[in-house]
């Protein structure tokens, strides 16, 4: 899952992007509002952890740019201004959450994961489809209540697809969502192509019901009932 921390104090950033991508979290920074609203337009996040005080604008005017953009981002106003009018103001502009400076990095922890599954998931801490499961909190699979074993890509992108199940999903949205957003900058998605391939074939070996078919011309799509 892919992560914007908007915050302008360079070490906390630093801190919280070290500490996100230890759990396993692709992590996007902005450090100032003009680069946050150009990131917030460019690309997509499963998760916002937001500065009220920015550098050339209020975090709050970035919620009413998600708002109005209809995006789908979990939000979460991490910031040293503790007011009950902020929390209120955020909360009404569509917030998820408000964690207030300073925090413990494993509350920051719980936090995001909280409000992701709550959006993605719909609170459950795993995900049933057909005959597999993922259990996203501890990154393993079962099939048929069998261990299938993934290498850390193939199970971020086993749960992109599983989180937007009968989704046609293009290759940069996906390589963004699981590599990064600098992924755009590279020369060819081919790698997708290998990855993706490797997955599928682990799933059919073990015998899964869900199928990731690739779309010609466009991507890949995870069709959760057998095709006849």
């Amino acid at each position: 899952m892919k992560i914007l921390i908007i915050e302008d104090e360079k070490g906390l950033r630093e801190v919280m992007t070290q500490s996100l991508e230890k759990e396993r979290f692709v992590v996007e920074t902005a450090s100032d509002y003009p680069t946050a609203i150009q990131k917030i337009n460019d690309y997509d996040y499963d998760c916002v952890l937001l500065d009220i005080m920015l550098p050339g604008g209020n975090g709050l005017s970035i919620l009413e740019e998600l708002k109005k953009l209809r995006k789908r981002e979990s939000v979460i106003i991490v910031s040293a201004k503790d007011s009950i009018e902020d929390k209120v103001t955020g909360l009404d502009l569509g917030a998820d959450d408000y964690l207030a400076k300073p925090f413990h990095l494993a509350e920051l922890h719980a936090r995001v994961k909280s409000v992701i599954r709550r959006k993605q998931n719909d609170g459950d801490i795993r995900i049933d489809i057909g005959n597999l499961t993922v259990y996203p909190d501890n990154h393993t699979v079962f099939i048929d209540n069998n261990e299938l074993k993934l290498n850390r890509k193939e199970f971020d992108l086993l749960y992109y697809f599983v989180a937007n199940p009968d989704r046609l999903i293009n290759k940069t949205t996906l390589a963004e969502s699981v590599w990064g957003d600098n992924i755009d900058q590279a020369d060819s998605l081919d790698f997708i192509y290998s990855q993706v391939k490797n997955l599928r074939k682990k799933m059919k070996q073990a015998g899964a019901i869900p199928e990731i078919k690739a779309v010609y011309g466009f991507g890949y799509k995870l069709v959760t009932i057998p095709e006849a």
